[in-house]
């Protein structure tokens, strides 16, 4: 198998395996509007997704898309919605009917898959670092307050509290932390996914004066082995140019971008 089919095939398993109901565990509601799922979460957060858009053309989406936000508008909990966008889908026009109806294009990532088994190797840390898996309240809080202050955000209790509410459902999600110094530095979920061959590893982040000293690449290497032993051979993750190339360097592939939508009330 080349690169080039190996490749093909990794995007034909992200699409028939990780799009629609893999991507809503914990939901408050999901309503069916033809192709798409309208997903309402905890914290006044709607999101929409889809495994295609069926063929339809740019008038038909260009009438799909203010249909879509009516639904959310007439829920007055809902304070913002991310329509998820794939740059391998076929959806002319949906760029220009999302951005016409409010919607904001926030920056593109990667979509990275590739064998779990390739992530897991044994890495090192800096002496001082140690890495181990959380689940107790306080613990969950301090690494919700760690990731806003990586990725430049205000800290946010409502983020901490669907962290906890996600971690009670009990399928499965693990939450990694890297801790040094007495707090915590870096961190990172896995998320398996029912029924399927994947795992997620979502919300990778470490502390600026910490990076570049392989925490990343060894919260990463932790959660592979994990996925290993709950029986996923795959991973997926959707990676900024900061992770991108750490994961590719362990033999994940970039099969296609992301790019989200956001309006807000």
């Amino acid at each position: 198998m080349n690169a080039v089919t190996g490749k093909a095939l990794l995007l034909q398993a992200y699409d028939e395996q990780l799009r629609t109901d893999a991507e809503t565990p914990g939901a408050i509601s999901v309503t069916r509007h033809g192709r798409l799922h309208l997903v309402t979460f905890v914290g006044g957060r709607g999101f929409v997704t889809y495994r295609d858009l069926g063929g339809a053309d740019v008038d038909e989406i260009a009438r799909l898309v203010p249909k879509v936000l009516a639904h959310y508008r007439a829920d007055p909990g809902i304070e913002r919605v991310e329509w998820k966008t794939r740059g391998h889908d076929h959806a002319p026009g949906l760029h220009e009917a999302l951005v016409g109806n409010g919607f904001v294009p926030h920056a593109s990532e990667s979509i990275m898959v590739g064998a779990a088994a390739a992530l897991a190797a044994e890495t090192s840390l800096p002496e001082e670092v140690t890495l181990r898996r959380v689940t107790e309240e306080p613990d969950v809080r301090a690494v919700s307050a760690m990731q806003d202050e990586a990725f430049g955000e205000p800290a946010s209790e409502r983020a901490a509290d669907a962290l906890l509410r996600r971690l009670a459902l009990g399928d499965g999600t693990e939450l990694w932390v890297a801790e040094a110094e007495g707090r915590t530095v870096g961190a990172g979920r896995l998320e398996p996914v029912a029924g399927s061959d994947f795992a997620g590893i979502w919300g990778g982040a470490t502390l600026e004066q910490w990076r570049g000293r392989g925490i990343y690449r060894a919260l990463t290497a932790a959660r592979a082995r994990s996925a290993l032993a709950r029986g996923r051979s795959l991973i997926h993750s959707d990676s900024t140019e900061y992770s991108r190339p750490i994961l590719e360097r362990s033999g994940l592939v970039k099969v296609s971008t992301t790019t989200p939508y956001v309006w807000r009330r």
